[in-house]
């Protein structure tokens, strides 16, 4: 039997791809013991992998395919087919951002003032290619992390992941520079984007986590009513497509459903009441596959 090898990123993306699995379909388990989690489907051997590494594992061909982030991907050079990209992240789904940042009461304002100076990271060949473009001749070290304490004593500036900039504010740093914004991206090694089953279970997997992710802020919501009131309940109510709309066993009867922003449910809906609709039903949903 066939088998892919996938790399689940270790880390914290872990926690969030495990979590999207589960609505896509697949259950996988986590042994605290084993770098080896066990999956619901035979045909795919899961090996969690540092998002740092994976790039790197899966141009080798140690692994048919993995999930990590683009900054990765840039950070190793690493030679890999890109599905596509599964937009979620640690907090939320939005994209991260690699940055440069400074104390927040320094006098450095742009890249430019660091000419000479030290900047701390972990994407050492990002930043150096950041600074080439910009034309700054900068020393940069590589950061084993708590990378955010290591300025103004230990280096002039910093170049460091964020979502929301919060851990930046508490350590007292400004932001100068977005280098990258990064989303999570499914890749594969090019011999098996080449191979006809891998290509197909690869393709099957990243459409069913793209169902996922679509879902996540979505709601389902059903309802019933009269004919004479369909007008107004359809002109109420905002719809991923058209909604549908059906017949019940009494003629005068009309059933909705659809799909809407879940961060308007609780406006739509007494909305819809007044609009004359009954048996209004809201309901979760795992996947829309457009």
């Amino acid at each position: 039997m066939s088998v892919l090898r996938l790399g689940i990123p270790k880390g914290s993306l872990q926690d969030a791809t495990i979590q999207l699995f589960a609505k896509a379909g697949w259950r996988i388990s986590i042994n605290s013991r084993s770098y080896f989690p066990g999956i619901d489907d035979p045909e795919i051997n899961c090996m969690l992998v540092r998002a740092q590494e994976m790039a790197r594992y899966v141009e080798t061909g140690a692994l048919d395919a993995g999930i990590t982030g683009r900054d990765w991907v840039c950070e190793t050079g690493s030679n890999v087919a890109e599905i596509g990209e599964l937009l979620y992240s640690k907090q939320s789904l939005s994209p991260v951002r690699w940055v440069l940042a400074v104390p927040e009461d320094g006098p450095i304002e742009s890249v430019k003032d660091l000419q000479g100076k030290v900047i701390a990271t972990e994407v050492v060949n990002l930043t150096k290619q950041y600074l080439a473009r910009n034309q700054v001749d900068a020393r940069v070290e590589f950061s084993w992390g708590a990378t955010e304490v290591k300025v103004p004593q230990l280096a002039d500036a910093i170049v460091e992941v964020t979502e929301t900039g919060s851990s930046l504010r508490a350590n007292h740093l400004r932001i100068v520079d977005t280098i990258l914004e990064s989303r999570t991206v499914f890749i594969v090694n090019h011999g098996a984007a080449a191979d006809r089953w891998k290509s197909e279970k690869i393709s099957n997997i990243f459409l069913l986590l793209s169902g996922a992710i679509a879902a996540y802020t979505k709601v389902g919501i059903m309802l019933n009513v009269r004919k004479e009131h369909l007008a107004a309940v359809l002109a109420a109510l905002p719809a991923l497509k058209n909604p549908t709309v059906s017949t019940l066993s009494d003629p005068e009867w009309i059933a909705v459903n659809t799909i809407i922003d879940e961060d308007i449910v609780r406006t739509i809906i007494p909305r819809l009441k007044a609009a004359g609709a009954q048996g209004i039903v809201e309901y979760p949903l795992n996947k829309i596959v457009l």
